[in-house]
């Protein structure tokens, strides 16, 4: 695989995260570029680690599981997990505003580690595929990581400012763009 198309994969392998950035960044409370950069760098580790999960599997089945068998069922793990999440945030944007809790600084590891691995599923069944091809994994996974890292670290920044024009809604927002990249994830697949 020549550079200029382990580029274009990772590019394209962060679009997703850096839809959902924009949704945590709005439902935030004023966040500063270290808590995107944070963000950014749990995206982007677990955008870089599952494509060498893939790898792996894609090795280590290639004699007797088909590689699409990943394939099948990627878009509906990350389509479920998306759904709940956005469901979540809607859920907790449309409280009255005297049940709602103040927007938090941060948001907690679990949940951006949860919502960034709903967005790295697809990366991990281009982990599978790259294992029948020529390719160095280590650099296609490097370079899928700091795409997503930048991506994320960018859509979380522009989230603050539509955050901002928002107001109180922005959970909703973020929940229905949760929702809507899931829908995006399982149309393109099927």
């Amino acid at each position: 695989m020549n550079p200029v198309a382990l580029l274009l994969l990772a590019l394209s392998m962060s679009t997703d995260a850096f839809s959902v950035a924009i949704s945590k960044g709005a439902s935030l409370k004023n966040p500063r570029f270290t808590e995107a950069l944070r963000i950014g760098l749990i995206f982007g580790t677990i955008e870089a680690i599952t494509p060498i999960i893939g790898w792996f599997i894609g090795h280590s089945t290639a004699s007797f599981v088909d590689a699409s068998f990943v394939e099948a069922w990627d878009h509906w793990i990350a389509f479920t997990i998306l759904v709940v999440l956005g469901l979540h945030m809607i859920y907790e944007g449309l409280k009255p505003s005297s049940e709602r809790e103040e927007a938090p600084s941060r948001h907690s590891f679990f949940k951006l580690a949860l919502t960034a691995f709903g967005t790295s599923i697809d990366a991990m069944a281009i982990g599978v595929s790259l294992a029948f091809i020529e390719v160095n994994i280590l650099l296609a996974a490097g370079l899928i990581g700091l795409a997503t890292t930048i991506m994320v670290t960018l859509g979380v920044m522009l989230g603050k400012v539509l955050g901002s024009l928002l107001g109180h809604k922005n959970e909703v927002f973020g929940g229905l763009m949760l929702i809507a990249i899931g829908a995006w994830i399982l149309s393109n697949h099927l």
